[in-house]
């Protein structure tokens, strides 16, 4: 397919999508959130996956689908069943940034999570940024595998305002 208009696919927390299409650019929005961005450059198939943590035990069916350990399989077997191979995938990881000073770092648990999980399944990891204090944008083409990423505007970390109590009452006033 040439010419004609780029198709944009948002991908969300707790989504992955797969496709062959070399018109479409997957994007989405990360804080400590992670995307891998995998694609096998002979089958010219790519997918992009954005999770919220790494994994674990869940209480509900709802809450596993935004685990890291859920979509990065979701997206694996997605790209082998559109003719995908597992040793020519190349891959791509973006976000892990530690978003609130004092917290827990779980963007940074996030990111070693992805790269630990790709290098396990035989996947080669040939670029991304993860980590530091900014939120990014990212593109994918998962045909070409060009990805561009865009910081986003430094959200100041200040600390919640202070409530005031009001004073106890100390004695009558007369007012005149």
């Amino acid at each position: 397919m040439t010419g004609g208009a780029e198709r944009r696919i948002n991908i969300v927390q707790g989504e992955f999508t797969v496709s062959d299409d070399p018109q479409a650019v997957l994007t989405t929005l990360l804080g400590s959130c992670v995307a891998a961005c995998i694609r096998d450059p002979v089958a010219r198939v790519g997918g992009m996956n954005h999770f919220l943590l790494p994994g674990g035990e869940v209480g509900s069916q709802k809450e596993s689908e935004r685990l890291g350990v859920h979509l990065m399989e979701l997206l694996l077997n997605g790209l082998m069943r559109q003719g995908a191979h597992r040793d020519r995938l190349e891959a791509k990881v973006f976000g892990g940034a530690r978003m609130m000073s004092g917290l827990s770092d779980i963007g940074a648990k996030n990111a070693e999570f992805a790269k630990r999980f790709l290098v396990y399944e035989g996947v080669k990891i040939i670029s991304g940024d993860t980590g530091g204090q900014q939120g990014r944008r990212i593109q994918f083409w998962p045909v070409s595998g060009r990805a561009l990423q865009s910081y986003i505007s430094q959200v100041v970390d200040t600390p919640p305002p202070r409530v005031v109590a009001p004073r106890a009452s100390v004695g009558d006033v007369d007012l005149f």
